[in-house]
């Protein structure tokens, strides 16, 4: 169970992150739809999730590049918008859980169309 402390900081981290995504001039990652927002360490380290589906492979790895590219800006940004000491070092990652339901509500379709079928 995680401490409202990080709780709250989660929840300002997926304020604060797409406010300083939107601020740079790269197209394909100021418009990025961030998922989730994973704490650890307490404020020291950020697993920063975001919706990847609308992507290939290459593509997440080049928008994981820039966005790791960004990373001082967008603490810069935080550091600013917060009254932080420090700001958490963020870890990008490709969010894809919505794939993986997907995947199961196809498998669930294909189930219950075999059921009807007998």
């Amino acid at each position: 169970m995680k401490s409202v402390n990080i709780q709250r900081t989660e929840s300002l981290l997926m304020e604060l992150v797409p406010e300083a995504l939107s601020e740079l001039s790269d197209s394909r990652i100021n418009s990025l739809a961030i998922t989730a927002v994973d704490c650890k360490h307490g404020k020291y380290d950020a697993t920063v999730y975001f919706d990847g589906s609308d992507f290939d492979k290459n593509e997440i790895k080049e928008i994981i590049s820039s966005l790791n590219k960004a990373n001082g800006r967008i603490k810069s940004y935080i550091l600013a918008a917060t009254s932080w000491y420090k700001c958490p070092n963020f870890k990008f990652v490709n969010d894809d859980s919505l794939d993986k339901i997907k995947h199961m509500d196809k498998l669930f379709d294909m189930i219950s169309k075999g059921k009807d079928g007998e």
